[in-house]
């Protein structure tokens, strides 16, 4: 099927990019009408799309702004289309915080907007400590700190689960 398919993404140290990277490539072996957006560059007209994916990711516990203020601009376009969302976030990382059920900030997130995609997901991102700028590093130590994670400053670890992502990718072909 050719739907035509936009995704857009907010991510801050890259891991949801890779993510909407990979759904996309994964997408486009049976249809090549996807096209790959960062919610600042989206300017286009959301009914166009038979389909839209939106991918966000987690800083100090909230999703991008933007995002939130691109669902409550377009709610009613997006309510005509398939749609879906998924969170990356470090919580997630934990098997009984892996869910949409489960995650606190997708359930958070779902609470102050008035929206029901078609589909919803949460993944684990990438912990890398030298990638980050020195307060976002004391930070991000210290809530892992709290939730017992790893906070040795050399630390570079991937939580996404790559075959998860791919199921999701199976899913949203199906949808």
């Amino acid at each position: 099927m050719n739907d035509k398919t936009a995704i857009i993404y907010s991510s801050v140290d890259g891991q949801t990019l890779k993510i909407c990277n990979k759904l996309k490539n994964s997408l486009q072996q049976s249809n090549p009408n996807i096209v790959l957006f960062s919610i600042d560059d989206f300017n286009e007209d959301v009914s166009y799309y038979d389909k839209l994916i939106i991918g966000a990711s987690i800083r100090y516990g909230v999703h991008n702004k933007k995002v939130i203020d691109f669902i409550n601009t377009h709610k009613k376009q997006l309510d005509s289309i398939k749609t879906a969302f998924f969170s990356v976030n470090l919580v997630a990382r934990k098997s009984e915080k892996s869910t949409p059920a489960t995650n606190p900030y997708v359930i958070k997130f779902f609470k102050t907007i008035d929206w029901t995609p078609t589909i919803v997901e949460v993944f684990a991102g990438k912990l890398d400590y030298k990638k980050y700028p020195y307060f976002d590093r004391i930070m991000i130590q210290f809530i892992m700190w709290m939730t017992k994670g790893p906070t040795n400053v050399n630390t570079e670890i991937e939580y996404t689960n790559w075959e998860k992502v791919k199921k999701f990718g199976m899913q949203l072909g199906n949808m």
